[in-house]
């Protein structure tokens, strides 16, 4: 059995500078510069998450953060209005309504939550349970 000291996850990106200033002035997160030109993002819970720079980068099809937040729709407005597209899915089998926002929560199907890209293309959401 493996005995982690500590766990953390990351990501590449395309542009450093363009991920700093899109994690830490439009989403607000906590993000400071590493020792290698990589980013540090600082989660609320206590973890951390690994941001490199990656010059043959591939954006991530699949979710690599999930912003818990208490009102969904204040967030996706927030973000639609610092210019986020958050209806990034079209999709008859999982809909999302006009703001983007799949309801799932109203029809048992896990909580509401809405995806949208950061400037590498990786997708991220924000949700709310």
């Amino acid at each position: 059995m493996v005995t982690a000291l500590d766990i953390f996850s990351g990501f590449s990106v395309d542009d450093i500078d363009a991920a700093r200033d899109f994690y830490r002035a439009t989403l607000g997160l906590d993000v400071g510069d590493g020792p290698m030109g990589n980013l540090d993002i600082a989660l609320p819970g206590g973890s951390h998450v690994f941001v490199y720079p990656k010059p043959n980068h591939e954006p991530a099809s699949f979710t690599i953060l999930n912003l818990v937040v208490a009102d969904i729709d204040a967030a996706v407005d927030e973000l639609n209005t610092k210019g986020v597209v958050t209806k990034i899915y079209d999709d008859a089998d999982f809909p999302t309504d006009a703001k983007g926002i799949a309801r799932g929560k109203a029809a048992g199907q896990g909580p509401d939550i809405a995806w949208f890209r950061d400037p590498a293309g990786n997708v991220l959401s924000v949700l709310q349970n």
